[in-house]
């Protein structure tokens, strides 16, 4: 089973249309199982999407906002349809970013998703706050495991800092009484390099580094250079030597056969100012 996730900084990136014909065309060709995007945005003020840019789409319990024609997930499943990969799917509105997106949470499946789950992480869902942060999960068809994809905040943040937010995601998925594996995939905004901090903290609640178990690894760092939100916090070595802060956990051992970043220039062309993440895992 191949897993994938990425922040896709999407409509943001500078030759947008270019860098996703490139994720569509390598996406086609890797055909992961699972894919988990993170800030998959749409133009707030946007006309509404089209009735073929629904196709495939699973609705959540929480959709505040309609689809528009330019939403980066709609776009992805349309052009990969068109290259006969079928993907179901399912987007969730976040917050309002920079005064003029729909800044969201996606998860792509190349079978049916028979259930989703929204867990709110901030202290509230105000959606005209940069803050608010959602996690966003789905079950596949035929099975028990589930599957997150997570944008978390920063481990120092005054007003909602990450111990909070990983908190409240652990006990909604207590909570929810998962039977199978959970998968948890994303922007932790936790570098791996960085020790008793975010990173640390998820390791000591009994979760499994899925890089760390693979038996086959490449440097694993997501994140090179000055970035948004770590313009302040970045030191030299940091931008030098990059950051593993996307990761892939999960609730218990599995047998991992390889984790390697994906869209890092490369194997697959950049798309985002994140590289992506894809593992191979053992059903």
């Amino acid at each position: 089973m191949k897993l994938m996730t990425i922040n896709t900084h999407s409509i943001l990136e500078e030759n947008y249309i270019g860098k996703m014909e490139s994720f569509v065309k390598a996406v086609a060709q890797l055909q992961p199982d699972i894919i988990a995007m993170q800030e998959v945005n749409q133009t707030a003020d946007a006309p509404q999407a089209t009735a073929v840019l629904q196709l495939n789409r699973t609705y959540n319990n929480q959709e505040p906002r309609q689809l528009k024609v330019d939403n980066h997930a709609a776009l992805a499943a349309e052009a990969l349809r068109k290259a006969g990969i079928e993907y179901n799917w399912t987007w969730l509105p976040m917050k309002l970013g920079y005064s003029m997106y729909d800044e969201g949470l996606a998860v792509f499946c190349r079978k049916p998703i028979a259930e989703t789950n929204v867990v709110l992480l901030s202290s509230d869902g105000d959606y005209g706050n940069w803050r608010t942060r959602y996690a966003l999960g789905i079950r596949p068809a035929g099975t028990e495991d589930w599957f997150y994809t997570i944008h978390m905040g920063w481990w120092n943040d005054e007003e909602e800092p990450f111990g909070n937010q990983w908190e409240k995601l652990q006990t909604a998925v207590k909570e929810k009484n998962h039977q199978g594996k959970i998968f948890l995939m994303g922007d932790f905004n936790s570098p791996a390099q960085v020790k008793h901090e975010g990173y640390d903290l998820i390791k000591e609640s009994g979760w499994q580094d899925t890089y760390l178990l693979a038996e086959k690894k490449d440097a694993g760092n997501t994140v090179r250079g000055v970035i948004d939100g770590w313009r302040d916090k970045l030191s030299q070595e940091n931008m030098l030597e990059g950051m593993r802060i996307d990761h892939i956990w999960c609730s218990e051992m599995v047998k991992v056969h390889s984790s390697r970043t994906c869209f890092d220039g490369n194997n697959e062309p950049v798309v985002s100012d994140h590289f992506g993440l894809l593992i191979d895992v053992e059903d």
